[in-house]
């Protein structure tokens, strides 16, 4: 038993280790591609290298959340493959172990990743995206306006386009062009000799002197100038002021997600009950996953120079149920009634791998202490 023991924890210490190696590299790959996507918000808008890490860091929890069962199943694989090239698999079933005694520590990983994906997805994920969105909202309706740079043309929005042609220290703004196309139909273009920001509870607001604003009438094809002394613009996405901000399917807790609150569209009811049971059957993926790449590499003879068509195929496998997790995801949607698939999924390939591995141990209670023999091509 002692050495059984001292074996998991070697064992288990290897796969721990590749397990927080792949998925760290993973998440700084996945965050790298990502992350382009906000790159604008620095080029265009001049938001500091600080706001850029802020908010992308935020999507951390959701890549870790979704792709933890992947690195799972990689690490089993690599770790075991690697020890079966080193024959240390050959030596440990030489010393009795059975599939069951080999496999422990795997079982015990992903029960580790089962854990942390649950505490992910409800908990930590949900959060974050609510901040990532919140923080996104006021990057675009607060924070970019007060960045604006002498003698360029800031894109406050994509529909409200902001020129200063200098900026005192004090603030003050000189040479003001402010081409606003919020309201459809109702094109202007407000023109100011000097102005300054205001800072208010809603959103920024610019007080501009001694300009006129020229507007089109699209019906008639008249300009119409209004000349003016003082003029506040709200330079928010929205032209009411104050933007109300919707929450997103991702960031209702689990209870709201099955038990919709008051004032949710219906529409959205059936994609948050598979939001709901995606969250809860995400991390049992890990199980299956974890069982494919026991299976592949605990059965079958011991071969000297190794196989490809045993991890080739499941790779294949896996592969294979991501594609039908994310199909199935879609189809619950318009149709409810394949919810229950969902868990089909996530939880029988796991019980067929263990049926496999474990059922000839099960019927015969013997061969669980015997040595399992290893043949040499």
């Amino acid at each position: 038993m002692p050495l059984i023991s001292r074996l998991d924890r070697y064992l288990f210490r290897q796969l721990l280790a590749a397990l927080l190696a792949i998925t760290g590299s993973m998440v700084a790959l996945t965050w790298l591609t990502q992350s382009l996507r906000f790159v604008e918000l620095v080029v265009n808008r001049g938001l500091s290298l600080g706001v850029f890490l802020r908010l992308t860091s935020l999507l951390i929890p959701g890549f870790v959340a979704v792709i933890l069962p992947i690195t799972s199943f990689v690490a089993v694989q690599f770790i075991y493959q690697r020890l079966a090239g080193d024959r240390e698999l050959t030596v440990m079933r030489a010393a009795g172990l059975s599939p069951y005694a080999l496999s422990r520590p795997a079982l015990a990983l992903a029960v580790f990743a089962i854990g942390i994906g649950y505490w992910l997805t409800l908990s930590v994920v949900p959060a974050s995206q609510t901040a990532f969105r919140e923080y996104q909202w006021e990057i675009r309706n607060r924070i970019a306006a007060f960045l604006l740079q002498e003698g360029v043309f800031t894109p406050v929005s994509d529909d409200l386009l902001v020129y200063v042609r200098a900026r005192d220290p004090d603030g003050t703004l000189h040479g003001i062009l402010i081409d606003d196309a919020r309201q459809k139909n109702h094109r202007a273009t407000i023109l100011a000799e000097s102005g300054r920001l205001v800072a208010t509870d809603s959103a920024p607001r610019v007080l501009l002197e001694n300009g006129s604003r020229q507007e089109l009438d699209a019906q008639t094809g008249r300009l119409n100038v209004l000349s003016f002394k003082e003029n506040t613009i709200d330079l928010s996405e929205s032209t009411k002021g104050e933007e109300q901000r919707f929450r997103d399917i991702g960031e209702f807790p689990l209870q709201d997600l099955l038990y919709p609150p008051a004032g949710v569209n219906q529409r959205d009811y059936p994609r948050m009950l598979v939001e709901a049971h995606r969250r809860l059957t995400g991390p049992l993926s890990t199980l299956s996953y974890v069982g494919i790449a026991l299976l592949s590499v605990l059965t079958g003879t011991f071969r000297r120079h190794g196989g490809l068509w045993k991890p080739l195929l499941a790779i294949m496998c896996v592969v294979g149920l991501v594609a039908l997790g994310l199909a199935l995801d879609s189809v619950a949607v318009k149709q409810p009634a394949m919810i229950p698939l969902l868990w089909l999924r996530a939880l029988l390939p796991g019980l067929l791998c263990a049926l496999f591995l474990y059922g000839p141990a099960l019927r015969d209670p013997v061969r669980m202490a015997l040595p399992i023999a290893a043949d040499a091509d």
